[in-house]
C-alpha cells in the first residue's frame, strides 16, 4: 500500500496514519520550493504541447502537496490532481489547486479517450503492484492525445545507496524499479518515443576531477524519470528536450573513478622509463666507472701504506 493510495496503511502489523506520512514527506522529500525547482526539468518537454493544444489538460496522479500543479498553473497549464491523502490535499486546497480525493488509477480508467495532453506520476509507481503499473501505462496511452506525454519519476536503483538503503526508508515502497524495465513498459504498450532522465545528482559531481569511493556509492543520480510520448505527426514529436542527456550513470562514475588509478600507473611507467634511461646513459656509466676506479685507487694506497 502507499500513502498516495490510502489514508492509512497497515504495514508489519503497525497502523500508519496519514499524519505520519505527511511528517515523513516534510522530512525526507524536501520543501515545496525545492520540489518545484526539481520538477521544472519537465517544462521543456510539455511546453510544445501547449502550442498544439492551447486548452489541453494535465492530470497528476498522486499529486501530494501539489508542487507540480502549482508550477503548472504558474506556466499557464490546466492541471488537476488526485490523491487519497486528505492531509496532503489540504495544502493543495489552501493554494486553490484543482484536486480530488480519489484513487488515481480508478480515476484514470474513468476518463474519456484522448482527453489529456500529459499524465504525470511522481514517486508513485514504486508504491503499486506490477499489474497496477501496467494498467497505469496502458490506460495513459488510451487517455492521452496524440503526442501526449506520460511522466513517471521514481527512485533510481542504479544508485547503490538508494538501492540498498534509502529506498527502504519508506516502509510502503514495494520494490525498486530499474530504468530498463520502466522504459520497456511504455514501449510495449505502443508509445512512440521513450526517454530516461537521471535526476537530482550533486551538481559538483559533474566538475570534480578526482573521485573517491563515496562518489561512486552516492553520486549516481538518486532519482530517474521515464517520459513516454504517444505517436503523433512528426511536427509534434520534434523538439530538443528529448535529444539532451540527463544525470550521471553508475558506469560513468566507475570509469571516472578508475581514471585516478590509470593516472597513477601512468606516472609509475614514466618514472620507470626515466630510471631505465638513466641506467643506460653514458653519464651514469662514466659515473660508475670513476667510482670503481676511485675504489681501486683507495685499495692500492692502503697497500702502499702497509708496505
Amino acid at each position: 500500500f502507499c500513502w498516495r493510495c490510502m489514508v492509512t496503511a497497515k504495514i508489519g502489523g503497525v497502523l500508519l496514519s496519514a499524519s505520519f506520512y505527511r511528517a515523513f514527506e516534510d522530512k525526507y522529500r524536501g520543501s515545496g520550493e525545492l520540489i518545484k525547482e526539481r520538477v521544472s526539468v519537465y517544462l521543456p518537454f510539455i511546453t510544445p504541447l501547449k502550442e498544439i493544444y492551447p486548452d489541453g489538460k494535465i492530470l497528476d496522479i498522486g499529486c501530494g502537496r501539489g508542487e507540480w500543479l502549482e508550477l503548472l498553473r504558474e506556466n499557464n497549464f490546466k492541471g488537476s490532481g488526485v490523491d487519497l491523502d486528505d492531509g496532503m490535499l489540504s495544502e493543495c486546497r489552501e493554494l486553490d489547486l484543482d484536486v480530488a480525493n480519489c484513487d488515481g488509477i480508478k480515476h484514470l480508467l474513468s476518463l474519456p479517450s484522448e482527453s489529456m495532453i500529459v499524465i504525470s506520476a511522481f514517486h508513485f509507481v514504486e508504491h503499486i503492484s506490477f499489474e497496477q503499473l501496467r494498467t497505469l501505462v496502458s490506460e495513459a496511452f488510451r487517455v492521452l492525445k496524440p503526442g501526449g506525454l506520460l511522466i513517471m519519476e521514481t527512485p533510481n536503483p542504479e544508485n547503490i545507496v538508494v538501492a540498498t538503503n534509502n529506498f527502504y526508508l519508506d516502509p510502503t515502497h514495494q520494490c525498486p524499479i530499474p530504468a530498463q524495465l520502466l522504459s520497456f513498459i511504455p514501449e510495449y504498450y505502443g508509445f512512440a518515443r521513450v526517454k530516461t532522465l537521471r535526476l537530482q545528482e550533486p551538481k559538483e559531481i559533474h566538475h570534480r576531477k578526482i573521485l573517491d569511493l563515496n562518489d561512486v556509492l552516492w553520486g549516481v543520480s538518486p532519482d530517474f524519470a521515464v517520459i513516454a510520448q504517444k505517436p503523433a505527426d512528426q511536427l509534434l514529436l520534434d523538439h530538443t528536450a528529448f535529444a539532451k542527456d540527463y544525470g550521471v550513470s553508475l558506469s560513468e562514475l566507475a570509469a571516472r573513478y578508475d581514471l585516478r588509478y590509470d593516472d597513477k600507473l601512468a606516472q609509475v611507467d614514466v618514472m620507470w622509463g626515466v630510471y631505465l634511461a638513466l641506467k643506460n646513459s653514458l653519464v651514469v656509466k662514466l659515473f660508475f666507472s670513476f667510482r670503481s676506479a676511485y675504489k681501486l685507487l683507495k685499495r692500492l694506497l692502503r697497500k702502499l701504506i702497509q708496505i
